[in-house]
């Protein structure tokens, strides 16, 4: 599912409504104690709201590591000052089939170096990614930090001042049900929060050099800990 402007427009107005009518009532008469994310209408919708402006932050801008930079800084999920480090996944190498290596428009027998990623900020882990990627078009320098440290790709090749080509964004999951939005079928409230999957939005992505030269084809799979602070609480005037 990729999200529209439409959509988000519709998310924020029906969210904005739905806390002048009061129906989180219960919930702002109580600000001292912040909820993550309660099985209300609401909620749902914020959440829903929440994953939109997400996404369109990572669809707007090229490194994904610098965008959950200041996703974890602003909704405070780490210490200040905390940054993106890469955990390395190893023992899962998955050698670029034909599809990858037409993304990266190189032959057969061209290396391609595998890198599987946990993406942290602290001790949260914010997104897994697949990364294949063409070592003859970085510099020593940036193989040479990718394969010994932790540092995140995007911040290794930043210097390339490199483009990103969004293939496909998707919503592997959705507080709200299809429709919602037509035919306003909203969940009905209950007591307990809401039960997220362990990853929510999947990306697939090519990372391209100035001259258009593709050099890195991404398989992104953001997880519920970036969704991981107390719900807003919007409170009626």
């Amino acid at each position: 599912m990729v999200f529209s402007c439409s959509t988000f427009i519709r998310v924020i107005t029906f969210t904005v409504m739905t806390a002048i009518v009061g129906v989180q009532a219960s919930t702002a008469n109580d600000l001292s104690a912040p909820q993550q994310w309660p099985g209300t209408p609401l909620s749902r919708v914020e959440a829903l709201a929440v994953l939109q402006t997400l996404n369109a932050n990572l669809l707007s801008n090229a490194s994904a590591t610098l965008t959950l930079d200041r996703w974890c800084a602003s909704h405070r999920l780490a210490p200040p000052g905390s940054k993106i480090v890469a955990k390395r996944v190893q023992g899962h190498d998955k050698p670029a089939d034909v599809h990858i290596r037409e993304l990266l428009n190189v032959g057969p027998n061209e290396p391609i170096v595998y890198r599987h990623v946990r993406l942290a900020c602290g001790d949260r882990i914010l997104s897994e990614a697949d990364n294949w990627y063409v070592p003859a078009r970085l510099t020593p320098e940036m193989n040479e930090a990718l394969n010994t440290t932790d540092i995140s790709f995007g911040r290794a090749v930043r210097s390339l001042n490199f483009t990103r080509t969004t293939l496909t964004a998707k919503l592997l999951w959705s507080p709200l049900p299809e429709g919602w939005d037509t035919t306003a079928a909203l969940p009905k409230p209950n007591s307990g929060p809401l039960t997220l999957p362990p990853f929510l939005l999947e990306h697939h992505a090519v990372l391209k050099l100035q001259n258009g030269m593709p050099f890195s084809a991404l398989v992104e799979r953001y997880t519920n800990d970036v969704l991981d602070f107390p719900a807003p609480q919007l409170v009626p005037q």
